[in-house]
């Protein structure tokens, strides 16, 4: 199974159904984002897809990026919570008791970043999945994790999605991208 045949079938139905757009912008956005979705969701060829598709489609962009930015730090958060919550049990789990490199790389980065760690984690795909869970598992506090991570959301999910959405309007506009 390709990633294309996973895709395809939402946008066909954001094509016929546009009003649902906003929500299943902010339910990928937060699988996206969420430790152990994130894996299981092809969030980054998801917006890809989709915000050339919206920017030709001329659905609403900026309504769309809010829910991609909203959805990328409540998935993020929801990591970090969840990070606290198993603390040092987070060895123990699902990918990491099989694949404990996992974990030893995002707190390589975690260690090496500090802080800008959350901030950097939102633009890197292999410790997207982690940063947050292990922001949480290292007691970081929480003013500097939502200051990184709220900041990191919003420039993530703007650039993404509103920034290739404009590409795709302009695609449409000169080279008739949905014709």
């Amino acid at each position: 199974m390709d990633l294309n045949s996973l895709v395809q079938p939402v946008l066909d139905f954001i094509r016929a159904h546009p009003q649902y757009s906003i929500l299943i912008v902010f339910l990928i956005s937060f699988g996206e984002c969420f430790a152990f979705l994130s894996w299981l969701v092809p969030g980054t060829f998801f917006f890809v897809a989709f915000s050339a598709f919206a920017g030709a489609a001329n659905l609403p962009l900026i309504p769309l990026s809010l829910s991609a930015s909203v959805g990328a730090a409540l998935g993020f958060y929801t990591s970090y919570l969840l990070g606290i919550w198993l603390g040092p049990r987070a060895n123990h789990v699902w990918p990491f008791r099989s694949r404990p490199e996992l974990l030893a790389r995002g707190h390589a980065f975690f260690e090496k970043w500090g802080a800008p760690a959350v901030f950097l984690g939102h633009f890197l795909g292999p410790v997207r999945a982690v940063i947050a869970l292990i922001a949480g598992v290292a007691g970081m506090p929480q003013l500097p994790f939502h200051i990184a991570n709220i900041a990191a959301s919003f420039a993530w999910g703007f650039g993404m999605l509103y920034g290739v959405g404009v590409l795709g309007e302009l695609a449409n506009k000169y080279l008739g991208f949905l014709q």
